[in-house]
């Protein structure tokens, strides 16, 4: 059991605080008492953390973590080396692994299910229409019709922002070699493609984080700040964007 999982508290034991132990102890009541978020979907352009974030999440909660399928893509080297000339089967790829997951989430029991997912398969058409041409776009358009696709609805997105420079730095921090060909000015345009997305977006309560300075991985403080943000989640839409010095 890891140390995050450790800190939850067993029915009629009194808190054990340690750093951040009020925040994990008040997790912990939430997640006995069933006022957790169930269905946690985590999105942001490439680079901006969801994964690391999606892992953290499911460790700590103890929930099923799906993740969308970035290394199994065998497309996806070549098309940040080659750029449009394979956009379309790597998003037909993406489309159709997510498809799967998507239909194995048993949307009937959800209430009494659990999930970290670091993807939404509803704003694939973002990527669609960022890299395909006209034609196809519309061929892409019309495999999604045919599949019919009907995802059930977070409890709660988190999505994280950063600027394109940042997300390159930590694209490249990461060391996959296929990814050493994104350059910022795809970035950038990833990035305001999603905020374009997320503006209109209002199917979930979105949690938006200013996630530029932000380290998940590996400084607890920072996660125990968002944890704080979870918990204390109002309304449809609510902003998250911390100073690191105060934290």
């Amino acid at each position: 059991m890891s140390t995050l999982q450790a800190s939850f508290l067993e029915p009629g034991q009194p808190p054990q605080l340690t750093e951040g132990g009020d925040v994990l102890a008040r997790v912990s009541v939430a997640k006995q008492t069933s006022s957790l978020p169930r269905y946690i979907a985590i999105e942001g352009p490439v680079g901006v953390g969801k994964t690391t974030l999606a892992n953290k999440l499911a460790e700590l909660l103890n929930y099923p973590l799906m993740l969308e399928p970035v290394t199994e893509n065998p497309f996806l080297d070549r098309f940040y080396a080659e750029g449009s000339n394979q956009a379309l089967p790597t998003q037909l790829f993406f489309l159709l692994h997510r498809a799967k997951q998507v239909t194995q989430i048993p949307e009937d029991d959800l209430f009494d299910q659990t999930l970290i997912a670091d993807f939404m398969i509803e704003k694939d058409d973002l990527f669609a229409r960022l890299t395909l041409d006209s034609e196809e776009l519309e061929l892409y358009q019309q495999i999604h019709k045919t599949l019919a696709i009907d995802p059930p609805k977070p409890d709660l997105v988190i999505y994280l922002q950063a600027p394109a420079t940042v997300l390159r730095q930590r694209v490249l921090g990461r060391g996959l070699e296929f990814e050493r060909a994104i350059d910022v000015e795809y970035l950038d345009a990833l990035a305001d493609s999603y905020t374009e997305f997320f503006h209109y977006y209002s199917d979930a309560p979105v949690l938006i984080v200013n996630a530029a300075e932000i380290d998940f991985a590996n400084n607890q403080r920072h996660f125990h700040a968002l944890l704080e943000q979870i918990l204390e989640m109002e309304g449809t839409r609510q902003f998250f964007n911390p100073n690191p010095t105060l934290l």
